[in-house]
């Protein structure tokens, strides 16, 4: 199995995302942080994917590492204390402020961003060597994919916020900016790499 993984291009990042899973893990369960232990079996549950069917979708080492690098945000934006709050809630920028969840620019944001930007590139990696059609229609595609996958983990913190009597979700405004940040992390990734792909062929 090890052979078939090429685990010397692949291990380091597979093995660095199991670590800071298993390190994080083990601190919701000390802390009794319930919602985030979810989170955690939601990662183990892609890393698993990503080791079962890396040898089909030969996914670049800059795809995993992202993955990598996205997880291990989303397991300190809901562990590391700032602020008398969590990561997640950290304001950088006050670019928007019209008070309580209606701020620009949070971690959250960012990492909302900076996650659906690489779920985009993995997606891109996994349809172009089987898409047929226009690199037009291809980009098309993948920005499609790219929302619905954003829409997918709105989906996911909805229910958590069902099963757990409390979360960090946040409301309505919350969601909403969540979805526009995926959105905005799509696009971008995806108008690169459509950029790059014309470029490449001339």
């Amino acid at each position: 199995m090890i052979a078939d993984l090429k685990l010397k291009i692949y291990g380091p990042p597979i093995l660095f995302g199991l670590v800071y899973i298993l390190a994080f893990g083990l601190y919701y369960i000390l802390i009794n942080d319930y919602e985030f232990l979810w989170y955690v079996l939601v990662l183990l549950f892609f890393f698993g994917l990503l080791i079962s069917t890396i040898k089909q979708t030969k996914l670049s080492l800059l795809a995993v590492w992202g993955l990598a690098l996205w997880g291990l945000l989303h397991m300190a934006g809901g562990g590391i204390s700032v602020d008398g709050g969590v990561l997640y809630g950290y304001q950088i920028i006050p670019l928007i402020d019209k008070g309580g969840e209606f701020f620009i620019l949070k971690f959250d944001q960012v990492v909302h961003f900076f996650g659906f930007g690489v779920a985009t590139l993995i997606m891109w990696e996994i349809i172009k060597p089987r898409f047929t059609g226009s690199l037009g229609l291809l980009t098309f595609v993948v920005v499609l994919t790219g929302l619905g996958l954003g829409a997918l983990n709105e989906m996911v913190e909805f229910l958590a916020v069902l099963v757990f009597a409390s979360t960090g979700v946040g409301g309505y405004f919350n969601t909403g900016l969540d979805l526009v940040f995926n959105a905005l992390g799509v696009l971008v990734v995806s108008l690169f790499l459509y950029s790059q792909t014309k470029f490449k062929s001339k």
